[in-house]
């Protein structure tokens, strides 16, 4: 699944600066709009006259209103209920930022939706783009609001870093971000809306965490005891989940509970829906008759507000999270809620414990990843006979949703880590794209076939992405996914020593590509957790960061390069590795790391170029393709998968590393090593002269 990245921007007449309308803006006569489309005409109409009553706002009138992506947790996929901006603009990506003034609204995103958000975005909106040659939002307000206009947000809904930048760049020019306690879409947004989830949590048990939970708890205290602080305010719900191993079903894939925790050096105070905790939770977590520093103290969700106001008067100083990669931090309410002279803003500890995963969590997520290979192999088998042969009623939504089927039949199964993303022909060129009933269309031989999709287990979560085509590919379509191949391979084949700065990685991903002035909007892989977020901090790889980041051991991320020609078709190939050390072969003492393949799904070999392969990149597919014989086809036997195995040995053939030419007419090609290789050459060449 797609990590984030940057490039699109539209101005007031909604042309942007290549010059390009948005499409179908204005409508024409007799010609529909993109069936995604939503009208929020009335929607922005309620909300503008809501902008204009101080007796809503308690506060003065404000000229615009800010609507983010994000829900109280900063999370980023929220519950159906907290899904303000879709509701407001139409647009379903999981990352945007909408401003809505008096007479214009308009919406930024990143590269991963701006096709997406084109399609779903009616005319009265402008689609603006973050990055390089963009105008942002603060650009563009002091473009449109008067000098001393105020800018209304709900502080709880944004991070507090984010607040303090664009408070910053808005007091430039003279304009003013304020907080408004009222929520204005929750005013407006009175019909058919969604409730939050019944669904009670769920312990998650030792032997797939490999810690006790109260063990954690004494990390995190002894961290934040070497930060000078008191206490912390955790926001952040897989952080939540991970520290006090419980899982939930509040939003959508992602196993989390909607809560908050507190916790000092004698106390943990949890803020929960109660009713959402069954007995099971309440006995790991001590809940009653326990008064010791390990009894969690359960209390109503909204009650941290008051607690905020009045806990502090006992600490000398509350570790606030700030903001990195995935984890922006704490909201700017919670930040408010504190005194000053007692606020110490820093990455939440938990994110580094989080990330580097223990001896138990890396084994479980090598056998979840094997299961989940073995539903993949017999769903492509089936779909790759049918297709091939005519037969089957196969669509893109077909395609999700009987490969999902596959994925919930594993055991350990929790369901799939995200929307599938299935993309045929044009489709596949929109990264984030999710079929519907509206969009969805057959697949057949014709063009490529883009699939993205995963499954939560209790043991492990999966993010893989392969490109089919089940015809004849064109020679631009095997070159551009052989490129796609080769940065996948590379990057996935680096050796480096441990102090290498992490987001020089994206290059090697990226440099096939950029040879022949190819290029993908968005980013080269991300941190993925142990049955959590499929998004997960610190990790998200862009040679544009310069974050000070370093791989270690135990880390776990994707590698994901991809190409998309608007239009016509995509190319994405996706896989999960994990950060393990390199055995010294030298008696140097620097600590050298790679990379270790944990997916175990074969390429597609009816769109590899092999004459575009170095001898290396090949060695690496048959390799890879060897682990993939013996550990997923060691499963699929098991499970007696009979078409799936076949399917994989077919997929895994092993190819020459290296051929040699005997003469003007003919060569001669060795599946072997590089160095046996070329002694084979010289007895293949001298045979040949006899």
């Amino acid at each position: 699944m797609l990590s984030c990245s940057c490039v699109m921007i539209t101005s007031d007449n909604n042309i942007n600066e290549e010059g390009k309308q948005r499409k179908l803006c204005p409508p024409m006569p007799n010609v529909p709009p993109p069936p995604e489309r939503v009208d929020t005409k009335d929607r922005l109409t309620m909300l503008r006259n809501e902008m204009r009553k101080q007796n809503v706002l308690q506060a003065p009138i404000i000229d615009a209103y800010l609507i983010p992506s994000e829900d109280e947790h900063q999370s980023e996929y929220v519950a159906e209920r907290d899904m303000r901006l879709k509701f407001i603009s139409g647009f379903t990506g999981s990352a945007g930022t909408a401003i809505v003034t008096a007479t214009k609204a308009a919406l930024w995103t990143d590269g991963r939706y701006h096709a997406q958000a084109d399609n779903e975005l009616s005319c009265d909106w402008l689609l603006m783009g973050r990055g390089i040659n963009s105008k942002d939002i603060t650009d563009w307000l002091k473009d449109e609001i008067r000098v001393g206009g105020r800018i209304g947000a709900d502080p709880a809904l944004i991070a507090n870093s984010r607040w303090e930048k664009l408070t910053k760049k808005l007091a430039e020019h003279s304009i003013y971000l304020l907080p408004v306690k009222n929520n204005l879409i929750d005013l407006i947004w009175t019909e058919n809306r969604a409730n939050y989830s019944k669904h009670v949590a769920y312990t998650w048990p030792v032997n797939y965490a490999g810690k006790e939970w109260n063990a954690k708890v004494t990390e995190v205290r002894n961290a934040i005891k070497d930060m000078d602080c008191d206490a912390i305010v955790i926001t952040a719900l897989d952080e939540i989940a991970w520290l006090l191993n419980i899982r939930g079903r509040d939003i959508p894939y992602n196993p989390v509970l909607r809560s908050y925790v507190i916790l000092t050096k004698d106390q943990i105070r949890l803020y929960v829906n109660q009713s959402k905790l069954n007995d099971g939770v309440r006995k790991q977590l001590h809940t009653e008759g326990c008064f010791n520093a390990y009894c969690v103290r359960v209390h109503d969700y909204n009650a941290i507000w008051d607690d905020l106001r009045t806990l502090p008067q006992i600490w000398k100083r509350v570790l606030l999270p700030s903001a990195t990669e995935f984890s922006p931090g704490v909201s700017r309410a919670v930040f408010i809620a504190i005194p000053v002279d007692k606020r110490k803003l820093a990455v939440s500890p938990i994110v580094a414990m989080k990330a580097k995963k223990n001896v138990v969590e890396r084994e479980g997520m090598q056998n979840a990843h094997i299961r989940d290979a073995v539903a993949f192999c017999e769903f492509m088998s089936m779909l790759e006979e049918d297709i091939k042969n005519g037969g089957g009623d196969w669509s893109e939504m077909t395609v999700a949703r009987k490969l999902d089927e596959e994925r919930t039949g594993q055991n350990l199964t929790r369901g799939i880590s995200f929307s599938s993303i299935v993309g045929f022909g044009p489709h596949g060129a929109l990264a984030h794209y999710i079929p519907t009933k509206v969009t969805n269309i057959p697949i057949d031989k014709s063009s490529l076939l883009v699939i993205d999709s995963g499954g939560q287990y209790y043991d492990g979560s999966t993010d893989v992405t392969r490109t089919f085509h089940f015809g004849t590919p064109t020679k631009e379509e095997k070159e551009h996914y052989t490129r796609v191949l080769m940065g996948h391979i590379d990057l996935a084949s680096f050796v480096f020593p441990k102090d290498f700065p992490m987001n020089a990685v994206d290059i090697l991903a990226r440099s096939p590509l950029w040879q022949v002035g190819l290029e993908y909007n968005h980013g080269t892989g991300h941190g993925i957790g142990i049955f959590l977020n499929i998004h997960e901090a610190p990790i998200s790889l862009s040679w544009r960061r310069i974050d000070g980041q370093l791989f270690k051991e135990g880390y776990f991320f994707t590698d994901e390069p991809g190409y998309y020609k608007e239009g016509h078709y995509g190319i994405r190939l996706e896989n999960v590795l994990e950060v393990v050390r390199k055995e010294a072969k030298t008696d140097s003492m620097r600590e050298y790391l790679m990379f270790k393949p944990i997916t175990l799904i074969p390429f597609d070999w009816n769109l590899i170029d092999l004459e575009m392969l170095s001898p290396s990149q090949k060695k690496w597919l048959n390799d890879y393709n060897k682990r993939i014989r013996m550990s997923v086809g060691k499963e699929l036997k098991r499970q007696r998968k009979r078409k799936g195995y076949d399917w994989m040995i077919s997929k895994t053939e092993p190819i020459p590393e290296v051929c040699c030419s005997l003469n003007s007419a003919k060569s001669k090609c060795f599946t072997v090593s590089y160095a046996f290789a070329l002694t084979l050459c010289g007895i293949s060449l001298i045979v040949n002269l006899l």
